[in-house]
């Protein structure tokens, strides 16, 4: 095969020289064997010659056999090829995704030069076919890596429009925080619920974020530029719900404002209403709630004029909404209408494998809010907390940790300091931090002796390895818990990792 070697090393010794033919034939001896075909043309751009493996595609690409197939253009006889491009240029293809009728591979093309440099013609490899499954690893990385910066970018964008004044959300999907089953199917169906202009209700006890949550249904909403409007109903008065709600007009009462008071539909209008706490409404208030939803239009204390409204309700509950309709304390049909898009917000006892990534992301946030030393928990620490059952679930977590973090002389929090805290918030019973498992001593005799086979600092190595590998698997991958869990430094942990490469 044609395949030389570069012109500016052509002025090696002999045995060098020979050295790097050998390397130039034993590469393409590499490919030929290795890959799913393999294709070249000369600098005209008609095949020249094809491989083994690659005739394999000529039926599928309309050729009976490979007389028919060498000496055409590539360009008439692989559709979408761009072996032309790499004749022009000189320059290679090192990765591209090549679809005709054969199918859709990945492939790379590289220039093939004479001893003066001048293009002479064209290699194209077909690493592998069946691209959709065989990269089904790498397209999921990028996938989650688009879907964090797409995160990342609606959190900046709700920044600035907060910075701005305006009445915008405070959180996107990003601030959800965690990374376990539970959370990622959550923030799935969130994602998809936004896209949609149905009621959403978030069930689920306090403090386990569903407020943080309506504000990212809201924020990758198509209303995402309209305003958000939150009422806490369990915080308002009953006798002022009603003004609260739909407004006062103008001279309504005694002692109203002249100029009347818009209520909190006309406040979201064209973006979204958030009801937390729905449950706790009152009956009598139930029905209006009901009557604007259903109709599109409210109508102000005072007034005798209706108005519309185009708003988006989610509202929140931590109490059982389907036993509070048995027991004839919530509206039937109140209830069917806003338990249209459903969506369960686990505890944290439910997601505790997300715990060490909170502590993480709490500790650091509550640091920078009092000017304090970011803490560093140790592993008997983060066990410890994980164990918990955390009844007020992230709100409970975050009060422990701001206490932590203030009583903390040194910055480095361990188990004791952790029960003791747990001790004076009320716990009358702390759940112990798992023990680690017992490892049958048939299998630590081969690791053994492999192990001492081999010098002092090469086990420490093999040792420390397969402590930040466990690690690593224990955190799913979560690489500032892994550090956490082993004790050690984010810097460490990465030249750990750097050094088993």
């Amino acid at each position: 095969m044609p395949l030389s070697v570069p012109s500016e090393v052509t002025g090696l010794p002999t045995d060098a020289q020979s050295i790097l033919n050998l390397a130039a034939k034993s590469l393409f001896d590499v490919f030929a064997h290795a890959s799913e075909g393999m294709l070249l043309v000369d600098r005209s751009g008609c095949v020249v010659w094809i491989n083994d493996q690659y005739r394999r595609f000529l039926p599928a690409l309309g050729f009976a056999n490979e007389q028919a197939f060498v000496g055409q253009p590539v360009a008439q006889v692989v559709q979408n090829t761009q072996m032309q491009r790499v004749l022009e240029t000189g320059k290679p293809i090192l990765i591209d995704l090549l679809t005709n009728k054969a199918g859709t591979f990945v492939v790379s093309r590289f220039p093939l030069h004479d001893a003066a440099g001048l293009v002479i013609g064209a290699l194209g490899v077909v690493l592998f076919d069946q691209a959709q499954s065989n990269l089904q690893p790498f397209l999921a990385k990028f996938s989650l890596m688009q879907r964090e910066l797409d995160e990342a970018r609606d959190a900046l964008a709700v920044q600035r429009r907060a910075g701005a004044g305006l009445r915008q959300a405070r959180h996107s999907f990003a601030s959800f925080i965690g990374a376990s089953a539970a959370v990622v199917a959550l923030k799935r169906q969130a994602r998809r619920a936004a896209q949609s202009s149905s009621p959403v209700l978030l069930l689920g006890e306090t403090g386990t974020g569903k407020e943080l949550l309506a504000h990212a249904i809201h924020a990758a909403s198509p209303r995402a530029k309209g305003p958000l409007v939150s009422v806490n109903i369990a915080a308002v008065p009953e006798t002022l719900l009603e003004a609260e709600f739909f407004g006062v007009a103008p001279g309504a009462y005694t002692g109203a404002d002249r100029k009347g008071r818009d209520g909190k539909f006309r406040l979201a209008d064209g973006g979204t209403l958030f009801l937390d706490e729905i449950g706790d409404m009152p009956l009598a208030l139930q029905a209006k709630l009901l009557r604007a939803l259903q109709e599109g239009e409210i109508e102000p204390l005072g007034s005798n004029r209706l108005v519309s409204f185009d708003v988006r309700v989610v509202a929140a509950t931590s109490r059982d909404l389907a036993r509070l309709v048995q027991a004839g304390q919530f509206r039937e049909d109140l209830y069917y209408r806003l338990n249209v898009l459903p969506l369960r917000v686990p505890p944290l006892r439910e997601r505790a494998t997300d715990i060490p990534a909170l502590l993480e992301v709490l500790a650091e946030d509550l640091a920078l809010r009092s000017d304090l030393p970011h803490p560093e928990f140790s592993a008997q620490a983060v066990a410890l907390l994980s164990a918990q059952h955390w009844r007020g679930n992230v709100r409970e977590l975050r009060n422990v940790i701001e206490q932590l973090l203030l009583r903390s002389d040194t910055g480095v929090i361990g188990a004791a300091e952790v029960e003791s805290v747990l001790r004076e918030s009320g716990l009358s019973q702390i759940s112990p931090a798992p023990l680690p498992e017992p490892v049958a001593a048939s299998a630590l005799l081969p690791l053994e002796a492999e192990l001492l086979r081999q010098p002092l600092a090469q086990q420490v190595q093999t040792l420390e390895r397969m402590a930040v590998a466990k690690a690593l698997e224990l955190t799913r991958g979560n690489k500032v818990a892994a550090a956490k869990m082993l004790g050690m430094s984010r810097a460490k942990l990465y030249q750990r990792l750097s050094d088993a490469l």
